[in-house]
């Protein structure tokens, strides 16, 4: 479970962007890996997810928000769990 802790304190608007998400009303298994998914099915959901992004109208905002909330799961803004977690790395440096 994710540490709520850390979250973002929410303020007006933080959400706004979503209802312009690429995507909104798609099934969220496209975007988060289902429990001991591995190699090249893993790679291929992943690059899948990520074509939706990469059409998005607020990649970014979705990416900014993603990374403050250190999300630990899932394809955000175009990126893996592990692509921002190694930019949260290379930042902190």
């Amino acid at each position: 479970m994710a540490e709520v802790r850390r979250l973002p304190a929410p303020r007006q608007g933080d959400w706004d962007w979503q209802g312009s998400a690429a995507c909104r009303g798609l099934d969220t298994a496209n975007f988060y890996h289902p429990e001991n998914e591995r190699g090249p099915s893993r790679v291929k959901r992943e690059q899948q997810a990520k074509a939706v992004c990469s059409s998005c109208p607020v990649l970014e905002n979705c990416l900014r928000w993603a990374l403050n909330a250190r999300e630990p799961y899932g394809v955000w803004g175009g990126l893996s769990t592990e692509e921002r977690e190694t930019l949260l790395t290379q930042r902190a440096v």
